[in-house]
């Protein structure tokens, strides 16, 4: 495992000098740094970073300073587990953040929940994660949610009648967007003109595209992430298929233009966040976001962020590190302002919370429009 260097900073130097002498308060993260998904991985644990130096800076959590132990699981399965074992047994962390992926999420949940060891996910919205057990939370918007926005927005803004579902057969978060998305869209009326199947890591949908065409369907959603989806789409404009093509989250990576390229002009995605929402607090945040590593922020880097803020403000209400609190404190977590939207912890330990449309125009990603839960 990699293991990141934890980075602490001070305010004036007497300050900064009180601070440091006190034990540090140990909060864990598992990310994917490396491997397949790193992009994500990396943006969110930019975020997370940001967020713990911040409050570092202006004195830390009851008096003491935050460090971050990070976890790289490589974007490989059995090694989130691992990882979390190790932040739990030998760095005795207080709290756990992670992972972005749902399949990771749902690897290392039980083993956190086991330990009563509270976890909060930036940016896993598959439904059964928060039901592995009452110490497990979660920041951003779950599949349920996700799947309603897609249903509605591919009635009501793209007035599709009939949608063909391309989803990703081993992937718990596919799978799970993809069916309520289903359900929902029938529900209303719309009609599912063809169902089809590919697997992560695949590189040629031409068949699985050739199929849908044949269907003649309005649009076509594909409920998976960025890498195949950009390929999916150029794959579908060389096949001729016009159709208009949407996804979710998991879409929400500078990735998806840098692969695609033409192919995913004028595509939608639903996702937690947009750099172009006016409030005060997602410009600020994108200023200093910009000023620390270079980079307009993502969604995945304003949801990691935003998982050390709700950590943060648990720890100051609890009084504590003890987890039963501190467990209790973030359960109780209402109408917090975070820069992704005012988040409330629901009785199943969901955000409930705004979601964003955003649409490919000109190589860039634009805001579409907002729906509340």
């Amino acid at each position: 495992m990699n293991r990141l260097t934890p980075l602490l900073l001070g305010g004036a130097l007497a300050a900064a000098a009180c601070l440091h002498a006190a034990d540090p308060i140990k909060v864990g993260e598992y990310a994917s740094l490396t491997g397949k998904e790193a992009a994500w991985g990396q943006t969110s644990h930019k975020g997370t970073l940001l967020a713990i130096e911040e409050i570092n800076a202006a004195g830390g959590v009851l008096g003491r300073p935050l460090e971050l132990l990070t976890e790289d699981n490589q974007s490989k399965q059995g090694e989130s587990a691992t990882g979390v074992k190790k932040l739990i047994t030998r760095d005795r962390v207080v709290a756990i953040l992670g992972e972005v992926a749902s399949i990771r999420t749902l690897e290392a949940a039980p083993v956190i929940q086991n330990a009563h060891v509270p976890m909060i996910a930036p940016g896993a919205v598959n439904a059964k994660i928060t039901e592995v057990g009452d110490y497990i939370f979660r920041v951003c918007f779950i599949d349920s949610f996700q799947g309603v926005v897609l249903a509605k927005f591919a009635r009501e803004t793209l007035h599709a009648r009939r949608v063909a579902v391309l989803t990703s057969a081993n992937s718990a978060y596919s799978v799970s967007l993809g069916k309520v998305f289903r359900e929902r869209f029938v529900a209303d009326g719309g009609e599912i003109a063809a169902e089809q199947k590919y697997n992560e890591g695949d590189k040629d949908f031409r068949a699985q595209l050739t199929a849908i065409k044949a269907a003649k369907p309005d649009a076509l959603i594909v409920p998976g992430y960025f890498t195949e989806a950009a390929l999916i789409c150029a794959q579908a404009r060389q096949l001729g298929l016009t159709l208009p093509i949407f996804g979710g989250d998991g879409w929400d990576d500078p990735a998806l233009i840098a692969i695609g390229g033409a192919a995913v002009e004028g595509t939608h995605f639903c996702t937690h966040y947009s750099p172009d929402n006016p409030s005060r607090e997602v410009q600020e945040f994108n200023q200093r976001y910009r000023a620390r590593w270079g980079e307009a922020p993502g969604a995945y880097a304003a949801l990691g962020y935003d998982s050390v803020l709700v950590l943060a403000d648990a720890l100051k209400r609890a009084g504590t590190t003890d987890p039963k609190p501190l467990r209790d404190a973030l359960a109780a977590t209402k109408n917090f302002p975070a820069v992704t939207g005012n988040i409330t912890i629901d009785e199943k330990r969901n955000a409930s919370k705004s979601a964003v449309i955003l649409t490919v125009k000109n190589g860039q990603y634009q805001f579409v429009t907002s729906v509340a839960p």
